[in-house]
């Protein structure tokens, strides 16, 4: 007698589907839920604690805006992954600390026009060092794209990749040299006297050097102010160019079809390397930025900004300048909170967190749009 055993159905791709984005979506209000509870429960346990670590996130995020602009057009552009940016980051820091503490190349306001305010000076001679550290930085993108990357421009992606892995090392290690950067920590010079605010309950006041911090207060110096200022002009800039100018034109139809740009007459590849050029001096006005915060440089300080901007290009959407941006704020966010509220070691270790689930619960990011197939 033959007996006959039920089979399960199997499920069909659209229920599989279904149940992938329940769970997604199950895990995502769960997340958001106990970040919120955390940032509550310190926001009611200390205020004034929580707004001096927002302050800290800020700064340090619209550093990272910088990198990852970086990271987000030249990925739009040719699909690549220049792991080698952070290390021109790098250089933008060493070629402002050369022209501060070498060259004092800061003070020639003052030599020239010795009459001149201090204050207008120390901004002239700051804004020269900065573009002199982007410059540096577009000319070190050029050489590296035409040297390393253009000769791959046909090969698989995977090529390129590796290629930029080996440039990084090469950047770092050839800037440990003695004759180069020398592998030695250096204490970074800043160009400008540091000036610091206190705000409370008596109001905004200047701090007096070597007077203690009073309690329940928030500090904030003339640093943060100049990175959020030279960021946000930096941003505008950029918008501005690739909106509104024929070669953000070129490249916005370069990112979309290399072939049909070539066909309407777009050089391409020069279009290519202006925009590596664009994105290091961007690396390179970050370069400084940073040094000026965190005043100390070494030909390994590259790494983790570089790859902590590239999560944040992710997160926001890579290939999206105003994503890059606002991830780039709350990576910042997340890391200054991460090491105030759970361990400085775990900062690292929460941005690295956060890569893992944009790409489970969104790969492409808070403004990316899926890729299409081009006609």
């Amino acid at each position: 007698m033959n007996s006959t055993k039920a089979v399960s159905p199997t499920p069909s791709f659209i229920e599989m589907l279904v149940r992938r984005r329940v769970l997604r979506t199950f895990f995502l209000v769960f997340l958001v839920a106990v970040v919120v509870w955390r940032i509550g429960t310190a926001l009611w346990a200390n205020p004034t604690l929580f707004l001096q670590q927002v302050i800290d996130g800020l700064r340090l995020g619209f550093v990272y805006a910088l990198i990852a602009l970086g990271y987000t057009m030249v990925y739009g552009i040719v699909r690549l992954i220049n792991f080698a940016h952070g290390d021109v980051f790098m250089i933008g820091a060493f070629m402002s600390y050369l022209a501060i503490a070498r060259v004092q190349l800061h003070l020639w306001p003052t030599k020239v026009f010795p009459g001149i305010s201090p204050v207008l000076a120390s901004g002239i001679g700051s804004i020269t060092v900065i573009l002199l550290s982007m410059a540096v930085c577009a000319l070190a993108a050029i050489t590296i794209e035409r040297v390393a990357y253009k000769p791959l421009r046909s090969a698989p992606r995977i090529s390129a990749l590796i290629t930029a892995i080996g440039v990084s090392f090469f950047l770092e290690y050839f800037g440990a040299l003695d004759f180069v950067f020398t592998p030695n920590f250096i204490t970074y010079k800043r160009p400008f006297d540091v000036t610091t605010w206190v705000f409370g309950s008596g109001g905004v006041q200047a701090l007096v050097p070597g007077q203690a911090i009073p309690e329940n207060t928030v500090t904030f110096s003339n640093i943060s102010i100049i990175i959020v200022i030279a960021t946000i002009f930096l941003l505008v800039v950029l918008q501005y160019i690739v909106t509104q100018t024929k070669i953000g034109k070129a490249m916005r139809a370069t990112a979309y079809d290399q072939q049909t740009a070539r066909l309407m007459g777009i050089n391409v590849n020069g279009i290519i390397s202006v925009t590596f050029a664009i994105g290091a001096g961007l690396a390179g006005a970050a370069g400084m930025l940073y040094a000026i915060a965190f005043p100390q440089v070494t030909f390994l300080m590259g790494v983790l900004p570089g790859l902590k901007a590239f999560v944040a290009a992710v997160l926001g959407g890579i290939g999206s300048i105003p994503g890059a941006f606002v991830g780039a704020l709350i990576m910042g966010q997340a890391e200054v909170l991460s090491a105030a509220y759970i361990s400085t070691p775990m900062r690292d270790a929460i941005a690295f967190t956060i890569l893992i689930v944009v790409l489970l619960v969104r790969p492409t990011g808070i403004f990316g749009e899926a890729q299409r197939e081009k006609a």
